[in-house]
Formats: structure tokens, sequence, C-alpha cells
């Protein structure tokens, strides 16, 4: 079969597609005996060997997860001080990474994946994936500043606003919050702009994915077709 170099690499699990590129200009991929500094070369995958650092590169199956992170679980592949991380709850191959990041303890929808140009569509702001959290705050949220959060306010530099604020229950301690802001820490720090603490957190969506009916700690498998469907939407080629 024919293939684009940088799509092989990509689809591997080694790098995005964007990523691949950079690795073929720092000639660090080869194609059979020879360095190639062309990304966009096409291969026959069934005849030309491709090299990473001397290293050949195999093809693996794209695989999509959608975990229920639970509290104390790190998000990364692994952890210099020996907490336990996401990738321990999903199989161990193909190895897999996580797509963006949840605080330690924070739960909730957490995607993760072999497939690099699939994560950087997620986390690409252009593409506007509504992000949807419960917070349970340390004090009620009154009104007032339950409009400053929808209207916009200022956080490291920038102006930030929750697209919408709600009440699920009579508590308003409890809050529904959807963004589509996806910086580290972005939930906690509006509040705390206006002086209020996030006792716990959890994504409950991201885009058309929801973790609704899986048990903390357990994941599903998301179909390719459902990919490769969404990726349609928004006019990518997978």
């Amino acid at each position: 079969m024919q293939v684009r170099l940088n799509k092989f690499i990509a689809s591997s699990g080694l790098a995005s597609r964007r990523n691949a590129d950079e690795l073929i200009k720092e000639a660090r991929v080869m194609v059979n005996e020879n360095i190639v500094l062309e990304p966009g070369l096409v291969i026959e995958t069934d005849k030309d060997v491709v090299y990473l650092d001397g290293e050949k590169i195999s093809q693996v199956k794209r695989v999509y997860y959608l975990l229920h992170k639970p509290r104390g679980y790190v998000t990364s592949t692994a952890d210099e001080q020996k907490r336990p991380v996401v990738v321990s709850l999903v199989p161990p191959i193909p190895k897999v990474f996580p797509v963006g990041r949840l605080d330690i303890n924070t739960t909730g929808l957490l995607l993760l994946t072999n497939d690099g140009d699939f994560s950087n569509f997620i986390l690409h702001p252009s593409n506007g994936f509504i992000r949807e959290y419960i917070a349970e705050l340390n004090v009620p949220l009154d009104e007032v500043r339950r409009k400053q959060l929808e209207k916009g306010i200022m956080v490291e530099k920038k102006f930030s606003r929750f697209l919408s604020v709600k009440f699920p229950t009579k508590n308003k301690k409890i809050v529904v919050v959807r963004a589509e802001e996806g910086r580290n820490h972005f939930v906690k720090n509006m509040f705390s702009t206006l002086g209020i603490m996030v006792v716990k957190l959890h994504r409950e969506k991201l885009g058309p994915f929801a973790v609704e009916g899986i048990h903390p700690g357990r994941y599903i498998i998301v179909p390719e077709s459902k990919i490769k469907k969404l990726l349609e939407e928004y006019g990518v080629r997978s």
C-alpha cells in the first residue's frame, strides 16, 4: 500500500503528523538505507522499511480508549514519584498516551490513544470542542459571581469565560460549567480568581464523548469508525 512517509510515522503512534515532519527534516528518518528529508515522500508499506534514529518503525493498529479516570491517578505514561498513572488502567499493548491532562484528583472523562493526529485534532482550540465539568465549591456560588464567570474575567492575563454555569440541584455549592478552554487548571483558576476554591472536579463530557455509565477506573473502546466519522465531519482526512 502506498502512503506518505509522515502519515506512516504518525500511524505508528510515535508522533503526530506535524511532529513527524520535524523528525524527517531533522534527518532522523531513513527509508531502507537512505536518509529522507521530504515528509511527503510516498512509500510502499509492503516493500519499504522505515527507521527512526536507527530503530525500525512498525505499524500498529490505532486504538482509542475512553477512560473514567479515578482520583489519585497521574495523567501521564510514567511518574518519577511512582504514583499510579492512567495508562496502567488500559491494556499495555499497544502503548498509548493521554489526550490532554486532568489533575491527579480530578475525575472523569479522559481519552487515551496512540494516534497523534487525533490527539492534536481534539486539543486544537480551532475545533472548539466543549468540555463539561461538575464542580463542588467550598462556598455557595452567588448570582453576581455566576454572571461574572459567564460574562468573562481575566485569568492568567487572558480574557476567559465559561459558556454556561448552571446549578443541577438546589445546592449552590455544586455547579455544572461548560467551556471551550483546555488550559491546565482552567476551571480551578476561573473560580480561584473570584476567591472560590474547587473542592472536587469531575469532567463529564469532551466534545461528542461522555463518561456517563462508565465506572471509575473502567474504560470503553471507541470504534475507529466513530473516530473516522468525527474527522470527516470536520473535513479532516484520517
